[in-house]
C-alpha cells in the first residue's frame, strides 16, 4: 500500500521572535521488510539559518532548524511517499505475564528497542494507582501477554472518550484518565501507564493515518493531525506489537510510523526555544491519501 503523506505545522508569534532552535521529527521512519520510504522533502520557512539532519538514539530521524533573525510566523512543510509492506497473518506467540517477567529479568541488552528502556518511569509517564487498579480490573489472569495488550486496550477504548477539546499537549495522563476524556496522545499515554504496572514494556509511537476510509470502511479517530498508539513487548517469541487504543484496533495497513520513544517527549513533532516576548499559536493539518 503506498501513501501520499502532506503535512503543515504554522507557528504564530504576536511579537517578534528570533534565536530559535528546534528539532523536528516528522518524517517517516524506514523499517525493513514493513515500511519504506521512496521520497520525502522537508521545507522550513522562513528559511533557518543552520539546518542539522540525524537519526536520534531510537533510530528516528530528526531535524534541527535554526532562526536567528526575528520573524513573526514559522511553518514546516513535509511531503513524503510511504511504501507498506503487506502484513502477515496475526499469530499469538506470546507467553504469560509470569513468563514475561522472566524473560525482561534476564534481559541484558540495552539497544534502543530492548524492553529495558520502557518498564519504569520516563520523563513525562510515573506511576498512577488510579490507572494501575484499571488495569489489574481489566486484566485476564488467564490471558497471554499479548491478549493482555488488547484486551487492556479495548477496555481503555471503552471508558475514554475522544475528545479534542477535553485536554492539551501539556496534560499528563492521571488527569486525562480522570477526565475519561482526551485525544491520541492521553490514550496511548495512560495505556503504557497501565501496561507498564502490569510488568509489560510499552512505548508511544508517532505516526500518521490514512485520511480517507477505504471503500466501506469506518473514518478513524485523529486523522487531521498526527497520530499516536503504543508498542508492547510480549516475549523473544512475540517481539514488539503495536496497538491503537484510540481506535481499539491493532496496528495495520492504516498507520504510517514517524518515530518511537517512551513516551510523548522523545517523539514530538517538534520541541525547542525562542525568544520573544508576546503569545504565540498553532496550527497542524495531515493529509494522507492512497497513492496510484
Amino acid at each position: 500500500m503506498k501513501y501520499d503523506i502532506r503535512l503543515s505545522i504554522s507557528h504564530k508569534y504576536t511579537q517578534p521572535a528570533g534565536n530559535g532552535r528546534h528539532l523536528v521529527r516528522v518524517l517517516p521512519r524506514v523499517i525493513p521488510g514493513r515500511q519504506s520510504v521512496h521520497a520525502h522533502f522537508l521545507e522550513v520557512f522562513p528559511p533557518p539559518t543552520e539546518r542539522t539532519d540525524s537519526v536520534d538514539f531510537f533510530g528516528n530521524t530528526t531535524v534541527t532548524i535554526v532562526h536567528k533573525a526575528a520573524h513573526q510566523e514559522m511553518t514546516i512543510g513535509m511531503s513524503s511517499r510511504v511504501d507498506l509492506s503487506p502484513q502477515s497473518e496475526w499469530l499469538d506467540l506470546s507467553c504469560d505475564l509470569a513468563g514475561l517477567r522472566q524473560q525482561w529479568e534476564a534481559y541484558r541488552g540495552l539497544e534502543p528497542d530492548s524492553p529495558l528502556h520502557f518498564l519504569g518511569p520516563s520523563p513525562r509517564l510515573s506511576p498512577n494507582s488510579q490507572i494501575s487498579h484499571f488495569a489489574r480490573d481489566v486484566c485476564n489472569a488467564d490471558a497471554s501477554t499479548a491478549g493482555t495488550v488488547i484486551g487492556l486496550g479495548h477496555a481503555l477504548h471503552e471508558v475514554m472518550a475522544f475528545d479534542p477539546e477535553a485536554t492539551t499537549v501539556d496534560t499528563d495522563a492521571p488527569e486525562a484518565f480522570r477526565l475519561k476524556r482526551g485525544v491520541c496522545q492521553d490514550f496511548s499515554q495512560i495505556m503504557i501507564l497501565a501496561l507498564r504496572s502490569l510488568g509489560i514494556p510499552a512505548g508511544y509511537v508517532s505516526g500518521y493515518l490514512r485520511t480517507i476510509p477505504p471503500e466501506g470502511g469506518a473514518r478513524l479517530e485523529g486523522v487531521d493531525a498526527m497520530h499516536a498508539w503504543v508498542k508492547a513487548w510480549c516475549g523473544a517469541d512475540q517481539g514488539w506489537i503495536e496497538y491503537d487504543p484510540t481506535n481499539a484496533t491493532l496496528v495495520g495497513s492504516d498507520h504510517v510510523v514517524v518515530s518511537y520513544g517512551r513516551d510523548y517527549s522523545d517523539t514530538a513533532p517538534i520541541i525547542g526555544h525562542l525568544r520573544s516576548s508576546g503569545e504565540q499559536s498553532s496550527t497542524q493539518s495531515v493529509d494522507v491519501v492512497s497513492a496510484a
